[in-house]
């Protein structure tokens, strides 16, 4: 029970943390932005459109502060200027969410080299380089939490979608091996798997009556996941709850990957 000391509910708050969430004004992001400002932190977004009163108004109403800051993450500039406004309006930076990715679908044998290289860099590369310039600040502070996105096509091959299923692989080995070496400054590298959510992008995989009662057959619960069920995972994987988890990937799926 001597691991119990001093354990409380306030392990999982987030108050005076600050946390940035890439691509966090629309679908899934927005529910990790509303989830972290609930749980007490101040939120930077990035986003490549101007698409954010929605997300500004929820967060504000929870007496939070939020900025944006617009522009392409597989731009080094912008990394840059992401990092370098974080650290101007905040001081700090305790929490990174590798939220925002893209996908193009497209026979293998159709596919175009420019989609392979465009999912490949949003997914993959600009996870890397934001990451890494990322935890440099966090071992200066000694602390942090770094929480990638990784999905269900990172334990399956998928069809029609070669870069997006090898990118979410790589973040599951980014996840690791950022771990491996951040460890010993505390900072913990974990990932989240969303299984079948209803967003926008899933859509039209949802109106396909056929492929929608497939996928429903596989999970167990019988239903598609709702933003929601991904809030309680983010706000665990960047408090203090979750110290002692590194290098772990935790799959939100209804029980997809066990069917």
């Amino acid at each position: 029970m001597d691991n119990l000391k001093g354990f409380s509910l306030d392990f999982f708050g987030l108050e005076d943390k600050v946390a940035i969430v890439t691509g966090g004004n629309t679908g899934i992001g927005m529910a990790y932005v509303e989830a972290l400002a609930k749980a007490g932190a101040d939120i930077l977004v990035t986003t490549f459109d101007d698409n954010t009163e929605e997300v500004k108004e929820k967060i504000e109403a929870l007496g939070r502060k939020i900025i944006f800051v617009k522009g392409d993450l597989t731009n080094s500039s912008f990394i840059d200027e992401v990092i370098e406004t974080a650290l101007r309006e905040y001081g700090k930076i305790d929490i990174l969410v590798n939220n925002a990715g893209t996908i193009r679908r497209a026979p293998l044998l159709e596919y175009k080299d420019s989609d392979w290289e465009a999912v490949m860099n949003i997914n993959l590369n600009a996870v890397y380089y934001l990451s890494q310039r990322v935890a440099k600040v966090m071992v200066e502070q000694k602390s942090g939490k770094i929480i990638n996105i990784a999905s269900m096509l990172s334990y399956q091959g998928g069809k029609f979608v070669p870069p997006y299923t090898a990118s979410k692989h790589g973040i599951v080995g980014i996840t690791r091996a950022f771990a491996n070496e951040l460890a010993v400054h505390n900072i913990q590298v974990n990932a989240i798997a969303p299984g079948y959510i209803k967003t926008a992008n899933t859509e039209p995989i949802r109106a396909d009556e056929k492929r929608n009662a497939e996928i429903l057959g596989r999970i167990p619960t019988e239903r598609w996941g709702e933003v929601s069920d991904l809030m309680g995972t983010v706000v665990f994987l960047s408090s203090k709850a979750s110290n002692y988890i590194n290098g772990h990937v935790v799959a939100v799926d209804g029980g997809w990957l066990v069917r």
